[in-house]
């Protein structure tokens, strides 16, 4: 009896304490966004219906929305991963491209059980499942997990967090790899008995990933080849006097998980609301929340003859004020600073693309200095932020 009325006690004590810390949870956007970690800034679009594609032999070939969406599983994974970047997201589309034709595959005679899961088909190359081909015999995994596509995706980029760690080794787990030509790359992973063989789908894997992304033609809304004349104007992103450069592009401590962790862009804190400016004359290739948690403008220009995405990241859905397919210029209020997705607070994530959407990100604050863009300060060494 005494205990139950201590218990009673506790709990009445405790109650008006639990419910505060349950309404912060609610209400802090940090806890309740939780965007999609784009280590790499590919960003997926819409996955088309269907996509003619060619290989390097001149083989021409129609993927179909389902094998379109395995390539969108590989990409989407590839863009979570720190270090894979675009070259990576490739190379994993080469090797899945080579091994199953972007299907993933049972394989009953080997694994009666495997015809349960959902698949495009039956193969029969030794005890071989999935996308990529992997045996659970050599390690991969148990077949429950090699049929599932994210699984596949996951354990082919490899990497300290990769469900296979330390082995067998994925494309992180190869020293060297980005030097690599890149069907050497998949044959590093895959250790095929035919070596030759990824390199004929390396154009393949460049048109789906163009496809697939923003940016990238069918991916985006806006035809690749769009007509974007030479910027008039360079503008910083925000108004002078709003804002606090709080974290750097490149490897830094995460600061939700405290790993090491690369950091795509350049953060800059400012208060919620803050107008956000379009770096230059361009055309809107996306605009909308990524995964339904983090706002995104990313927008393709024609700066010095290149062709450069600028992509702003953490807007509100209600801070958005363009979409795919505007065309703007330089200064233009397209956003306003929010909080969305993983973010810390309220912020800027900004990345640079030379070459568009689809190429790796560079530091913005040398690019911008070189090209004369005023209102660039130093890093306090802390504030609001992101997690890519």
């Amino acid at each position: 009896m005494k205990k139950a009325l201590v218990t009673l006690l506790l709990g009445m004590l405790l109650a008006p304490m639990l419910a505060v810390i349950g309404v912060g949870v609610l209400i802090n956007p940090a806890v309740t966004n939780q965007a999609m970690c784009i280590a790499s800034g590919v960003i997926l679009g819409p996955v088309p219906d269907e996509l003619e594609v060619t290989t390097a032999d001149g083989t021409t070939f129609t993927l179909n929305r389902q094998q379109l969406t395995h390539a969108a599983t590989i990409i989407e994974t590839g863009a979570r991963t720190p270090g894979v970047g675009r070259d990576g997201i490739i190379i994993a589309l080469m090797a899945a491209l080579t091994e199953s034709t972007l299907r993933q595959l049972a394989n009953t005679g080997a694994y009666p059980e495997s015809g349960d899961f959902p698949n495009d088909g039956n193969g029969s190359d030794h005890d071989s499942l999935g996308l990529f081909q992997m045996r659970p015999a050599t390690g991969w995994g148990t077949v429950a997990e090699l049929m599932d596509t994210s699984y596949q995706a996951r354990a082919f980029y490899g990497g300290p967090d990769g469900p296979n760690h330390p082995s067998p080794r994925g494309l992180l787990d190869i020293l060297g790899w980005q030097q690599m030509d890149k069907g050497e790359a998949a044959q590093a992973v895959e250790v095929s008995a035919y070596p030759d063989r990824y390199r004929n789908y390396e154009p393949t894997a460049r048109t789906i990933l163009q496809a697939l992304t923003a940016g990238g033609g069918t991916g985006s809304g806006v035809p690749g080849d769009a007509d974007i004349p030479e910027t008039t104007a360079l503008v910083f992103p925000l108004p002078n006097g709003t804002y606090t450069h709080t974290s750097d592009f490149g490897w830094r401590t995460d600061p939700f998980t405290g790993e090491r962790s690369f950091h795509a862009g350049t953060d800059w804190a400012a208060a919620d609301g803050t107008p956000i400016f379009a770096l230059a004359d361009g055309v809107v290739t996306y605009a909308r929340m990524v995964g339904g948690t983090s706002g995104q403008i990313t927008i393709e220009h024609t700066i010095d003859g290149e062709r450069i995405a600028s992509v702003y990241i953490h807007m509100w859905a209600h801070g958005i004020h363009v979409q795919a397919g505007d065309r703007v210029i330089a200064g233009q209020h397209i956003g306003d600073v929010g909080s969305s997705g993983r973010s810390t607070g309220p912020h800027l994530h900004f990345q640079l693309h030379p070459g568009g959407a689809g190429a790796s990100p560079v530091d913005a604050i040398p690019w911008l200095a070189e090209h004369g863009v005023e209102g660039i300060d130093v890093p306090t060494g802390g504030g609001p932020g992101c997690a890519f």
